[in-house]
């Protein structure tokens, strides 16, 4: 029995299939978010991608293949963008910050992907839901270790980070349901910095607020486009990422200066 998560193909040149693929998934997104799964055929997907549905065959063994590469590529980004945004970061109030903000950027930039996570994981094959779902928990349990840190540090008062973590996810998320209603209202910027006063500020101790007022003052000056290509979002990250660690160590020279005084 093949893998859960293999997609077969019968390319063999593999940028060539992960162009293509990419080709076919983003038709394919924008059809399922406006018509519904079940309402879509491959041949309209193909139409939509500028194929022949004949050549679909080629990366797609059939509609759930699509379907499920659609909503593991935004589990593929969580997991690549949020570490990568915060490898440098050592302080825990800022490396939590920076996950979330990371978190919402790859939701903005693939909005309508992330919308169809909720509308059609359930018309995936079973053994598929339950791969997506474990993706989706790796995810959480990443976020949750920032949150540990934030408490182990006595940054942050003692909270259920398991549930938090649900929170800040449901937070980032609604950015794509309810983009119509925020967007209108908000810049990316300016909700995750909300979101941030709402779900993080509260549960800070006197020196976890300290880093966190430094924070915004940072995250004030970082414009968000309203969509960003992956090349664009990795530039993003790394800019947000060397402000914070270049701001960590500011603090631990200043902490050092005083230790010799």
């Amino acid at each position: 029995m093949k893998p859960i998560d293999k997609v077969e193909s019968v390319g063999v040149d593999p940028k060539l299939i992960a162009d293509r693929r990419g080709q076919v998934i983003r038709a394919a997104v924008k059809l399922f978010s406006a018509n519904g799964y079940y309402n879509i055929t491959t041949q309209q997907i193909a139409h939509e991608a500028g194929m022949s549905a004949g050549l679909i065959y080629h990366y797609f063994q059939n509609k759930d293949d699509i379907l499920f590469l659609a909503l593991q590529q935004v589990l593929d980004n969580y997991e690549r963008e949020i570490p990568a945004a915060v490898i440098e970061i050592e302080h825990p109030v800022s490396r939590l910050c920076t996950a979330i903000f990371a978190y919402c950027r790859v939701v903005n930039r693939l909005r309508e992907a992330t919308v169809l996570t909720y509308r059609s994981t359930k018309s995936l094959r079973p053994e598929r839901r339950v791969f997506i779902k474990e993706g989706e928990t790796r995810t959480n349990r990443l976020m949750e270790t920032y949150v540990v840190a934030c408490i182990d540090g006595d940054y942050m008062r003692p909270v259920n980070a398991h549930m938090l973590v649900y929170v800040m996810v449901s937070f980032a998320h609604t950015w794509a349901l309810k983009y119509w209603a925020f967007s209108e209202r908000y810049t990316l910027r300016q909700y995750v910095e909300e979101g941030l006063n709402i779900f993080i500020e509260p549960h800070l101790t006197r020196k976890g607020l300290t880093e966190f007022e430094q924070f915004k003052i940072q995250l004030k000056t970082f414009v968000i486009l309203p969509e960003q290509d992956d090349d664009a979002a990795q530039k993003a990250s790394k800019q947000l990422t060397a402000a914070a660690s270049g701001r960590g160590r500011r603090s631990r020279s200043r902490s050092a200066a005083k230790r010799d005084l």
